[in-house]
Parts: structure tokens; sequence; C-alpha cells
């Protein structure tokens, strides 16, 4: 392995997606300072070393060749999931799951670095897959990648972290579906995605006798059908599972066309919104700066999505093509469900919002993968 960057490569690093990574990394400090204004604890300083250990860590997966990091998606691969092995008899337990490795005064949460190694190990596969004869993946040739996707989703699906999981799941469908699949997968996605709409029909809304006839209700814990039964109803228990997505949504109307100010969100000042530094970042962000700067946000967030695109469809090879897009795909569903959920669109599924929502796991992992494309990029003339 040889860590080097080249002059050659210089023209060719995607300022615009790093200007616009550090834009977003830098609002959300300036936002967290308001999150976390007295007595709570002022979580912005510990996000901007987060930040600047994220920069440095970028800079390292800029100084090694991607072919090698190809060559070591396998061990990564396997590596995290042993992680998420061992947090069955290590791991600590917070709100319920057991999703933490407790280092002193840190925690780190393996499933969001198996979300790069899922990327990874997809990437590796379809690179090593291709066969130019054979362009589409019919059910028998896709065995490998759902193994890939089953095994890491599964193990984060029992910590329980549903939201995690999905994110898994969603990302990895996307990298599967870029890959180019037969028409009656295609098909069987959305008979399946149908089937779904049909058992939450079956099990929280249609108007029956009780004790109702569920399909996969009572086999959900508590909390898991709470969200579910309170994103269909949210008024039906404000003050229980309904709590969240009901403060939530007063934040970020309240909020208007420009916002009430920094430090001057009443939602946010009294601690009405719950988890207001991580999962419900952007109801701090609408309810102070409004409507005008939540687009702004979204835009930036938007050009990153299209910079990350853009990486892929410049890459030299199908491997770095595929972690290109799976990098990009694992952002975007985040932002969607993350806001989504805020305002009551999306159930309550406890997902963060990149580089806006306080935290050392989410933070490394989102500019690991900011890194992967930089290298990508910069690398695309290169062999």
């Amino acid at each position: 392995m040889q860590l080097r960057i080249e002059r050659r490569m210089v023209p060719h690093v995607p300022w615009g997606l790093i200007i616009c990574v550090l834009a977003v990394a830098l609002l959300g400090i300036w936002n967290l300072a308001s999150a976390s204004r007295p007595p709570l604890a002022p979580v912005w300083s510990s996000q901007a070393l987060y930040l600047g250990l994220g920069i440095v860590a970028v800079l390292v997966v800029c100084l090694v060749d991607y072919r090698w990091i190809q060559r070591m998606a396998m061990p990564i691969y396997v590596a995290n999931i042993l992680a998420l092995i061992a947090l069955r008899f290590v791991g600590h337990t917070a709100k319920g799951a057991e999703s933490w490795f407790a280092i002193g005064p840190f925690r780190l949460q393996p499933a969001e670095f198996m979300k790069i190694g899922v990327v990874l190990m997809l990437a590796k596969v379809y690179h090593d897959d291709f066969r130019p004869n054979e362009p589409s993946y019919g059910l028998v040739r896709l065995w490998k990648p759902l193994v890939v996707v089953g095994v890491p989703f599964i193990l984060v699906l029992v910590q329980p972290d549903l939201g995690t999981a999905l994110m898994i799941g969603l990302s990895s469908l996307t990298v599967i579906l870029f890959g180019k699949v037969r028409w009656y997968l295609v098909a069987t996605l959305v008979a399946g995605v149908l089937a779904g709409a049909i058992v939450i029909w079956n099990d929280y809304i249609r108007e029956v006798p009780e004790p109702r006839p569920t399909i996969v209700r009572h086999h959900l814990k508590k909390h898991q059908s709470q969200r579910i039964s309170g994103w269909l109803d949210p008024e039906a228990d404000l003050r229980g599972s309904g709590y969240h997505a009901a403060q939530s949504k007063i934040a970020v109307g309240s909020g208007g066309v420009s916002g009430k100010g920094w430090r001057e969100g009443t939602q946010t000042g009294l601690r009405f919104l719950p988890e207001q530094h991580t999962d419900f970042i952007f109801s701090v962000w609408a309810e102070e700066h409004g409507f005008v700067l939540c687009t702004l946000l979204l835009v930036l967030y938007g050009a990153i999505f299209i910079f990350g695109l853009g990486v892929g469809f410049s890459a030299r090879d199908r491997f770095g093509a595929f972690v290109a897009v799976g990098v990009v795909a694992m952002l975007f569903w985040q932002v969607f469900e993350n806001i989504g959920m805020v305002i009551g669109l999306l159930p309550v599924t406890g997902i963060t919002l990149p580089l806006m929502s306080y935290g050392g796991s989410s933070m490394m992992s989102v500019m690991l993968s900011i890194g992967l494309l930089v290298n990508i990029s910069m690398r695309r003339h290169m062999f």
C-alpha cells in the first residue's frame, strides 16, 4: 500500500462536493450551539472536534489508492460483522438498543461503519462478477449481493435498531437496482411494496372488532408498533407515541418563512423537542431559520448528491462507480427519512441527519464516505 497524492490528481479534486460538505457541517455546528444551549452540555464543541477528525480521515482515505481499498473490502466487511456480533456480549445498552461500545466517555456505534462496509463489499461483488454478455441480474446471480446485505441487516435489526437496518436495506437496494436486474424482480419489488401497504392497512387502519387479527403487528416490539400507529394517526396519543412527531411539527411550522432567529426558538429553548441535538436537529433549524434557510440546506444536500453521482458516472472502473452510487444512496435515504420523519410524513425511526446531527460515529462514517468519493474522483484518469 502506497500513501501519496500526485500533482496530476489535483485537477480532479471535486471541490464543489468538498465545499458543500463543509458548509453543511459548519452550519450543523452553528445549529448545535443553539440546540445544546445551557443547561444542556455544549455538544457543539465536541462536534467541531469530530469534524476535525473527520477531515483528517478524508485526507488519509485520499492518500490510499482505492484499488487497495477494493482488495481490503472483504476484511473491512468481516471486521464490521464481527463488531456487530461482539455487541451482543460487550455492548452498551441505551434506549433499549444494544448498539454501542462504551470506551470511557466515548461511545462507538459499529452499525454506522457497517453501512460503509456493505457498500464496499457490494461494489467488489459487482466488480468481480461482471459478465459483458449477461448484463442483467436474475434471481440466481443475486445470491451474493443478498447475502452481503442480509447478514448485517439482521444483526442490526436484532439490536434492535430498525432505523439503521432500514438505511442499510434501502441504500443496498439502490446499488442492486443500479447493477441492472431482470424485469420480474422489479415487478416483485413493486408487489412487495403493495403487500406492505396491505399489511399496514390490515394491522393499523382497517376497522374491525378487537382483538384485531394482525399479520406482523404482534411480532413488533411495543415502541415499534406505537411509532407506526402514531405516524398513521398523529393525534391519537399526543402525550405518548405521538409526542415526538407533534412537537417536531410545531417547531417546524412555527419557524414560518424567515424563522425566529438563532437561539430564539421556543420549542428548542424550553426543551419540548425530544432528541433535539440528534434525531430532531432539523426541527431546530426550521424553527430558528425558517423556510428560506431550510431550502438552502436542502439545496446543499442536493448538490452533494449531484456531485457524488458525477463522481460515480466519471469513475474509471465498476468498483469506483458502485462505491459512489452506494455512498450517495446512503446519504440520500438518510436525509430523506430524517426530514420526512420530523415533518410527520414518515414514521419516527431514530435516524440522524448527516453532518447536522450530533454524534462522533455518524460524523466519522459520513466523512469516510466523502473521502471515498474524493479518492475515486482524483484517480479517475490514473489507471
